[in-house]
């Protein structure tokens, strides 16, 4: 028994015995959190995760693809791949779906509408957090600021789809 301790602590002393078993635990340890985590994410975040993916993608007017999309056809797409929910296909008729979220409330995955055609609710994207959306736009699927004048003064409200 003394000649184990002696070893040990030799073992100790060069850092390697220690080194191998903290390394071993520290691997066991993360790759069961790393699960945990990925089981925890919520649906939004499952949303948003997808969403991102595509990011650069074209816009098509009536585009429901990753050849091509529009607004609602985007939102629609990302919904249904996502977390399999099945949504309107206009943005006018999203707009009409879910529970309405004040906007100091939204919540990643959450939808925001907007009158982009000064006359009724013609685009939504996703919220994203941090008073951004993703969404196709003329230019393609990408991310942009809430709080550009463009999109504050045409925003509508928003939704929450997630249950």
């Amino acid at each position: 028994m003394k000649v184990g301790i002696f070893m040990l602590n030799a073992s100790i002393k060069k850092g390697s015995f220690l080194t191998a078993f903290v390394t071993a635990v520290l691997l066991l340890f993360s790759s069961m959190f790393s699960v945990n985590a990925e089981a925890a994410q919520t649906k939004g975040q499952k949303v948003v995760s997808y969403a991102q993916k595509y990011v650069g993608s074209p816009f098509k007017y009536g585009g429901t693809t990753p050849k091509g999309f529009d607004a609602s056809g985007y939102t629609q797409y990302v919904y249904k791949n996502a977390v399999n929910i099945k949504i309107p296909r206009t943005s006018a008729d999203q707009y009409k779906v879910g529970k309405s979220v004040k906007i100091n409330e939204l919540q990643p995955g959450d939808l925001v509408f907007y009158k982009t055609n000064g006359k009724s609710v013609s685009f939504v994207a996703i919220y994203i957090g941090g008073q951004k959306f993703i969404g196709a736009t003329s230019d393609g699927v990408k991310i942009q600021s809430m709080n550009l004048s463009y999109w504050k003064e045409k925003y509508v409200g928003a939704k929450r789809v997630i249950k």
